[in-house]
């Protein structure tokens, strides 16, 4: 028999040990949660559980093939029969069984995300008099799926994601969601969704199958509870009632994904709806030196409604305070960035030990360009990088128009965002056009309007006088607002009519920052373009998981992940914590993403707050330090105020930030004192 006592501390002995009953086991971060439900599992099958009727849900099939790898390291191969994985995999398990009560085949197939989508677009092209006025299919899937997640109806959920742009009924979009259910009925399939609401409709309203897998299951195990939504709380709560034996491992501290459906409540109420609940807290720390603990403690000392956890550091080691860096701007911030990893390379560290966290993608791009140009590997872990998405490649294929009336490619994909434009039309357009377009000329402007279809002719003036606006811009060195108004006068209305508003939002921040960057590169334009362009060429290089690289992530997908070095950039109020969750009242959400962010450091945290946000002409307005760096006492940062401008404002002249002698500053309002040396 194993000594669990000389392998785990106190606590997780506690929980791991743990007799029958109902458990609830509050694992702050970094307190070794996996260690102690893999130990867990193994007392189990030691003390005589049978191994199959252990049932182990984790959220990633990786953390499942983790914990039963350790598992078997300590018990032995019998720990390899426990039912373990994703819920999703182990209602589609059960599924195969037991679906043919359901009305489905016990061969059915797994739709995967794009298998979805082309069914949802196949549907709507068929259905819908002209799909390019309709939302698009990524859209109308996400508010099926967001419906079925929620348990609310398809038709409910349309009228909160409508917006005053977009050309669509909420009965548009349920006519669409029955078809799409019907047909796959029709070819025996199931959808990610599908498979936790059949899962739960089996077990629900089949009393025979649920009696026996309530007596065959002794223990559920539930890992990272706090990011269960109501389908997997309730699927749990039923397969888990005759025994009563239910663990739910989590931390409220982390839950952080609440907009895709995790259900906070679910973790705070979990003792009242389970009677003689027992609670263990895990608040040993064992990835981090005490300073980064010490800010972390202080983020949720007053967070309201939550468990109390104070994390307590088991390293040795004092290690570095964590850095509370003031700087002038982003470009300063970028700047620091950059000087700072050089010496942490200097010290030993690798770029792999390095990471950049930050609230949304947008408050990336600084940061970006400034390790591209000088040449530090780096690489994007959420997903692609600012420059390849869509909506970026939109607004740069404009500006590349505005520079070079004979870019084709950028052109098509302009003309393609009109409402009824397909590639085709582009390409005769194009052809009709001479295979150029200066949109600055009245008589190409009128050309192309005049071919153009009614729909797509009802929107072409917004889009026109961008480019007519265009060359005055450029006269006058105003780059950043040939992006203001692309956004202004025809994006923002086409982003709405695509995404629902927070998306589209979140999609026009990243073009606002665009605006600032162009305004404030020195080279004007075309060396901005130039380097983007080097920038995205080395994307597939940059991506290579086995390079030595910096990882650039938001902060949403770096839960569960650690670093020896972090970064915290843009700790500015209207940035982390975001404007609209502050206007949404999520600002509870964002003091615990905060949290998770700080809890990723293991051995050096650096925390930014710019003094200034940049606008799209070059100016400048004030920003107040976040609310949650303002709560840190002095005494547990060293703070360094960096008031000398970033390399590249060497060769500025004259105004306020050296944005260029033609323009004046505009502040947002309010008022502050900044100094500074060259």
């Amino acid at each position: 028999m194993t000594d669990f006592s000389g392998l785990l501390n106190p606590e997780q002995l506690a929980a791991a040990t743990a007799g029958d009953g109902p458990l609830l086991v509050l694992a702050a971060a970094g307190t070794g949660k996996t260690r102690t439900l893999v130990h867990r599992v193994a007392y189990l099958v030691e003390r005589g559980v049978e191994p199959g009727r252990i049932l182990l849900l984790t959220f990633t099939n990786r953390a499942a093939r983790e914990m039963l790898e350790r598992a078997e390291l300590v018990a032995g191969e019998a720990a390899h029969s426990i039912w373990s994985g994703t819920f999703h995999s182990v209602c589609a398990r059960l599924l195969r069984r037991y679906g043919g009560l359901l009305g489905y085949r016990p061969g059915f197939t797994i739709l995967d995300e794009d298998d979805q989508k082309r069914i949802i677009g196949g549907i709507i092209k068929a259905s819908v008099d002209d799909p390019k006025d309709f939302p698009k299919k990524e859209l109308v899937a996400k508010m099926i799926s967001e419906a079925a997640n929620e348990r609310r109806g398809v038709g409910e959920v349309a009228e909160r994601w409508m917006t005053k742009a977009a050309g669509f009924a909420p009965e548009d979009i349920v006519g669409i969601a029955g078809a799409y259910a019907a047909r796959k009925l029709e070819l025996g399939a199931m959808d990610f969704d599908d498979l936790l609401v059949n899962g739960l409709k089996l077990v629900n309203e089949h009393a025979d199958v649920r009696d026996m897998l309530q007596e065959h299951f002794l223990h559920v195990l539930v890992d990272e509870y706090q990011d269960t939504n109501s389908l997997q709380a309730d699927f749990t709560d039923i397969l888990a009632a005759r025994h009563r034996n239910i663990m739910a491992v989590g931390d409220d501290f982390q839950c952080i994904y609440t907009w895709r459906g995790a259900q906070i409540e679910n973790i705070m109420n979990f003792p009242d709806r389970w009677t003689g609940c027992r609670t263990v807290k895990l608040e040993r720390n064992y990835r981090s030196v005490p300073g980064v603990l010490n800010v972390a403690n202080v983020v949720m000392r007053d967070a309201p409604d939550q468990f109390g956890k104070v994390l307590r550091p088991v390293r040795a080691e004092s290690g570095e305070k964590p850095v509370l860096y003031t700087v002038y701007d982003g470009a300063s911030q970028a700047a620091e960035v950059l000087k700072t990893v050089q010496r942490m390379r200097e010290l030993g560290y690798r770029y792999g030990d390095i990471a950049i966290l930050y609230r949304s993608h947008f408050q990336s791009i600084d940061v970006q360009m400034t390790l591209a140009r000088a040449k530090i590997p780096y690489r994007i872990t959420s997903g692609i990088g600012v420059f390849e998405q869509v909506h970026v490649k939109d607004a740069l294929a404009y500006l590349k128009l505005v520079l070079n009336p004979d870019d084709e490619l950028s052109f098509t994909r302009l003309v393609t965002l009109l409402p009824g434009v397909g590639e085709k039309s582009a390409r005769n357009y194009w052809g009709k056009l001479g295979r150029r377009f200066d949109g600055g000329a009245d008589r190409s402007r009128a050309a192309l309007g005049g071919m153009l279809g009614a729909k797509a002719k009802a929107v072409w003036p917004s889009l026109g006088k961008c480019f007519e606006r265009a060359a005055g811009h450029l006269a006058e060195d105003c780059v950043g607002e040939l992006v203001e108004d692309f956004c202004n006068l025809f994006y923002s209305d086409h982003l709405h009519r695509e995404w629902d508003d927070s998306e589209a939002e979140d999609r026009l921040d990243d073009l606002r920052e665009l605006a600032g960057q162009i305004a404030a590169n020195e080279g004007g334009l075309e060396a901005f373009l130039a380097d983007v362009a080097l920038m995205t060429n080395l994307d597939v290089r940059r991506n290579d998981p086995s390079l030595d690289r910096v990882s650039l992530s938001t902060v949403h997908q770096a839960k569960g992940m650690e670093w020896a070095v972090v970064f915290v950039p843009w700790l500015s109020e209207g940035m982390f914590p975001s404007s609209r969750a502050a206007e949404d009242g999520r600002l509870a959400e964002e003091r615990r993403l905060f949290y998770v962010a700080v809890t990723r450091a293991k051995d050096r945290l650096f925390l930014c707050s710019p003094q200034t946000r940049r606008m799209s002409d070059g100016g400048m307005f004030p920003v107040q330090p976040s609310m949650f760096v303002r709560e840190i006492p002095e005494d547990l940062v060293t703070a360094r105020k960096v008031s000398a401008f970033p390399p590249s404002y060497g060769s500025l002249r004259g105004g306020y930030g050296g944005y260029g002698a033609r323009r004046e500053p505009r502040y947002g309002g309010g008022s502050m004192h900044i100094t500074w040396r060259r």
